[in-house]
C-alpha cells in the first residue's frame, strides 16, 4: 500500500453518464491484484473532504516522454457519475493533480486452471472482473455475463471480447442482448452445466441473486462487494458486513475493505434484508 500523489492521464466519457479515468501509477502493474481498489481524493480542493473508493479496473504501461525514460505506469477506474464527488471528477483533465492509496484490499482467488469459469458483472460492477479475466483466459475457459438496465450500462465490452472472453449481453429493458435480468442467463449457464466457478460484482440485490442461484447449484461463488468508506484501511468500521454465523447474541462482522472487498459467498450472512450487503454499488459518488 503507497499514498501516491499524481496526475491524471486522461478521462474520457465512454457511456452516457459512464467515464474511464487514466492515472499515473508507479508500480502498479507488480502490487495490483484483481479485485483491489484504490482510495482517490481530489487534491485541488478541500470538498469532497474523504477519499472515494473505486476498483482498479486495468494496469498497463503507455510510452515515455523520451527515449531514456522508463514507460510510464498507469492504472484505469471507471466510475459513473452520482454525486457531488464524481461531478468533480468528471472535470479532470491531463496533468491535473490527485492523490491514490492503494491498492488496497483482498482480491480475487483464481480458482482451478481447468475450471470453466462464469463472471457476471452489472453497471459498474464490471470493473474489477476484467483484471481477473485478464488473468484467467489464458489456462481457462471465461464466460462473462453482463447486464444492467438499458443499453448505456453495458460498458467496455469490445475490451472483454478482445481478451478471448465469451461475452453475453443482457438489458432490462431490451435495448441491447437478451431482455431481462443477467440472473436469468446464469440460471441457465448453471441448468447447463454446474461444474464451473462463479464470481460476480454489481448492485446488491444482483448480488443476493447470484448467491442464490449458485448456492442451489452447489456452484462455489466469489463476491466482490463495494461499500461507502471512509478509510479503506479498516480503522473506521463504516463497511461492515454480517459474516456467516452472525446473530445479536454472537455478532460477528467483516470490514469490507481489509477482509473484503472479495468474499467467498461462505462467508457472509445471506437471507434477511439487511445481511451481507454493503452498498449497492453507488459507493463512486
Amino acid at each position: 500500500m503507497k499514498n501516491h500523489k499524481t496526475i491524471v492521464l486522461s478521462n474520457q466519457e465512454i457511456s452516457p453518464g459512464y467515464y474511464r479515468m487514466r492515472i499515473l501509477a508507479p508500480d502498479y502493474n507488480k502490487l495490483a491484484r484483481p479485485g483491489q481498489f484504490v482510495m482517490f481524493r481530489v487534491q485541488r480542493s478541500l470538498p469532497p473532504l474523504l477519499r472515494r473508493p473505486f476498483g482498479i479496473f486495468r494496469v498497463g504501461f503507455m510510452p515515455a516522454d523520451c527515449d531514456t525514460m522508463p514507460p510510464k505506469e498507469f492504472i484505469e477506474i471507471i466510475y459513473k457519475v452520482v454525486g457531488s464527488g464524481t461531478e468533480i471528477m468528471q472535470g479532470l483533465h491531463y496533468g491535473d493533480p490527485v492523490e491514490l492509496l492503494g491498492p488496497l484490499g483482498q482480491g480475487f482467488e483464481f480458482g482451478e486452471a481447468d475450471e470453466e469459469k462464469i463472471l457476471v458483472g452489472g453497471g459498474i460492477g464490471l470493473v474489477p472482473l476484467y483484471m481477473l479475466a485478464e488473468k484467467m483466459i489464458d489456462h481457462s475457459k471465461v464466460r462473462l455475463l453482463m447486464g444492467g438496465r438499458t443499453r448505456d450500462d453495458i460498458i467496455t465490452v469490445t475490451e472483454f471480447e478482445r481478451l478471448g472472453v465469451e461475452t453475453y449481453v443482457s438489458t432490462e429493458d431490451g435495448s441491447l442482448g437478451e431482455a431481462g435480468l443477467v440472473t436469468q442467463v446464469l440460471e441457465k449457464k448453471l441448468q447447463e452445466n454446474n461444474q464451473v466457478s462463479v464470481y460476480a460484482c454489481g448492485p446488491m440485490p444482483m448480488i443476493e441473486a447470484v448467491e442464490k442461484i449458485c448456492s442451489a447449484h452447489r456452484t462455489p461463488l466469489q463476491v466482490s462487494l463495494e461499500a461507502l468508506m471512509a478509510c479503506g484501511v479498516g480503522a473506521c468500521l463504516g463497511c461492515v458486513v454480517k459474516g456467516a454465523g452472525h446473530t445479536q447474541e454472537q455478532p460477528s462482522y467483516l470490514c469490507t475493505c481489509k477482509v473484503g472487498p472479495v468474499f467467498h459467498a461462505r462467508q457472509l450472512a445471506w437471507g434477511s434484508d439487511d445481511d451481507a450487503a454493503a452498498s449497492d454499488c453507488g459507493v463512486c459518488r
